[in-house]
């Protein structure tokens, strides 16, 4: 770990020399399926304790006031993590570093994220937002990205959290990096996305043929829907509760925690555990604003974001273990349809459509599927 830690904050100093460009740093995660991801190594390699002093000492750096819009819930592990996140840069800077969230979309809707992060502090936005993979990839240049949401591409906790905080992360982070305005840092785990429905049950994949589901807009979430077998349609998060209470949608795909916190089985009641996405989140900073900080704030940074990735993925994979019972006591239905019907039907889909896989580098395919073996 700590040697993995070292060369992400190597990786930060190097971008630090050129805007846009170098590997970013993320950091290291496991456990497929456990209960708690791995402890924290601690502090970055050569430096030390977490005190704000020491050989990444930022007291005396400049100081800057980062400003975190999200539309996570602020109930949310997530949400939750970006409060953790401001209160260790705090320490870990010396008090050089703040940081202002913003969760509940009370700053920016998740249609407005990406524009208020490309836009940065200096240009009226914001400097810290999560991004999913799907929203990257509506950007000229990471189309590909599309590809990594799609239904059923990581395996397990450990496959996602492996491949996107280690080496193989840092250099699709760099790509990103380049062709954008934004720096993804790591990556938070979200939960392994379920179905969930108002009035129909599901315990086999026909049943999910024609169900409005909806999905975030970019064509990569909508394009997941169908290979679901669904009629997907956009809609922001902030919106679902009333459209599922009103019957504007018939269904919904999210992680389990996400869905308790968000109390959507106050108005759809029935829950099928499909798992088709291992999902993820990139907390991403404005680019600009990265490069202004110095390397002790980018290392203060780094291990903050590690303290909050930790909290988050722990809570969150402990809260998975209890979803179900919670669901159950709610008075809702929660089914198990055959995953491998799922796949099949999915593999099937994308074949289909290739059209829509024409944009994936297939050689990073490879690459992290090899990753899972």
């Amino acid at each position: 770990m700590k040697k993995t830690l070292s060369l992400m904050l190597a990786v930060c100093m190097t971008l630090s020399l050129c805007a846009c460009g170098g590997k970013t740093p993320s950091t290291s995660g496991s456990g497929a399926g456990s209960t708690t991801p791995p402890a924290s190594s601690g502090t970055p390699s050569g430096s030390s304790t977490p005190s704000g002093s020491g050989a990444y000492d930022a007291s005396g750096d400049p100081k800057i006031d980062l400003i975190f819009t999200a539309n996570a819930s602020s109930a949310d592990w997530h949400g939750m993590a970006m409060t953790t996140f401001a209160e260790e840069v705090e320490k870990l800077s010396g008090g050089s570093v703040t940081c202002s969230v913003f969760p509940d979309s009370t700053l920016y809707s998740s249609e407005n994220e990406w524009d208020a992060i490309s836009q940065g502090q200096d240009g009226g936005g914001a400097d810290m937002a999560y991004i999913s993979f799907p929203t990257l990839s509506t950007q000229p240049g990471l189309e590909w990205c599309a590809m990594i949401n799609t239904a059923y591409f990581w395996s397990s906790y450990d496959h996602m959290t492996s491949v996107l905080n280690g080496e193989i992360g840092q250099d699709m982070y760099a790509r990103i990096a380049e062709k954008t305005s934004i720096t993804p840092l790591n990556a938070f785990y979200l939960g392994a996305r379920a179905i969930n429905t108002r009035t129909k049950q599901i315990d086999k994949q026909s049943d999910m043929n024609g169900i409005l589901l909806r999905m975030p807009s970019s064509e990569a979430w909508l394009n997941l829907g169908r290979a679901l077998g669904a009629e997907p349609t956009s809609m922001a998060f902030s919106e679902l509760y009333t459209a599922l209470q009103t019957g504007a949608i018939e269904g919904q795909d999210n992680p389990l925690p996400s869905d308790i916190n968000a109390k959507f089985y106050e108005v759809a009641k029935y829950f099928a555990i499909t798992n088709h996405v291992v999902d993820s989140i990139l907390p991403c900073i404005n680019t600009n604003t990265w490069n202004k900080l110095t390397d002790a704030q980018k290392q203060a940074v780094m291990e903050a974001l590690e303290v909050a990735r930790e909290f988050n993925d722990t809570k969150r994979i402990e809260q998975e273990n209890e979803c179900v019972d919670t669901l159950k006591e709610n008075g809702c239905t929660v089914t198990y349809p055959d995953i491998q019907e799922f796949k099949d039907y999915a593999s099937k889909w994308y074949s289909d459509h290739p059209d829509v896989t024409a944009d994936w580098d297939m050689d990073l395919y490879q690459t992290i599927q090899d990753a899972a073996k």
